[in-house]
């Protein structure tokens, strides 16, 4: 099982080329090698749109400067953006310019990245996660910032609370899981927000190594057991 490789945004391709190996010596890895390389990358909330989920609208650039920003405010008519990498993790090297406190003519994310607009939902009520273990729902977490900070990670000051989604807000992660173009996985958060029109939007699906919120969700320990000893159960002969 992925732990806690939370340093893989910064050594992307011999991490995957690590997976690979350990699946040629017939060991299963969970979540597999090509779940993680589709995963690394942001830019299947792409494929996730194509697939008909709800994103959060995005901009996908090699690379991002002051053109970039301005640019993209201009598309998306906000007075606010998020720059954000697009193979990260915990809100690493993530940036918010509004059009009175822009970037220096001279910056550049230096990297791959990905614009999107600031949605004011982030500070109202914060990001939903929603987890699922084999493809069923376990628990939801309640995200939300600290004061003066718009990054929901505890890294920045966040906190975590219980969440019992709603009948519609759980179809709409629902329907994100299905939208997957992985059956077998052993886990999956999605991590939602609330757009203007009220509808949440994925801001991420995350298979690699999500924190899965065990205090929220106390029976996360039981469930995983039950999974692992589905898929290492040996049909008797």
């Amino acid at each position: 099982m992925l732990g806690t490789a939370w340093d893989y945004q910064d050594r992307a391709p011999e991490f995957v080329a690590r997976l690979d190996a350990l699946a040629a010596r017939g060991i299963r890895v969970c979540n597999p090698p090509d779940v993680v390389r589709w995963n690394i990358d942001k830019g299947y909330l792409a494929e996730l749109a194509g697939r008909g989920a709800t994103t959060v609208p995005t901009l996908w650039h090699e690379d991002a400067g002051l053109a970039e920003v301005e640019a993209a405010m201009a598309h998306f008519g906000a007075d606010r953006v998020v720059v954000k990498r697009r193979v990260g993790a915990g809100g690493e090297g993530q940036h918010s310019f509004t059009r009175g406190a822009l970037p220096d003519a001279g910056w550049r994310m230096g990297r791959a990245a990905m614009i999107q607009p600031f949605l004011p939902a982030i500070l109202e009520e914060g990001e939903f996660t929603f987890v699922f273990v084999d493809g069923r729902f376990s628990h939801g977490v309640n995200k939300r910032a600290a004061q003066g900070e718009y990054r929901i990670q505890s890294l920045f000051g966040g906190r975590e609370a219980g969440y019992a989604p709603a009948p519609e807000d759980l179809a709409t992660a629902e329907a994100v899981v299905a939208a997957l173009p992985f059956t077998d996985l052993l886990y999956a958060r999605i991590d939602m927000v609330r757009l203007p029109d009220g509808e949440l939007a994925v801001m991420e699906a995350e298979l690699i190594e999500p924190y899965l919120y065990p205090e929220q969700g106390p029976d996360l320990g039981e469930r995983l057991a039950d999974a692992l000893v589905r898929r290492l159960a040996v049909p008797v002969a």
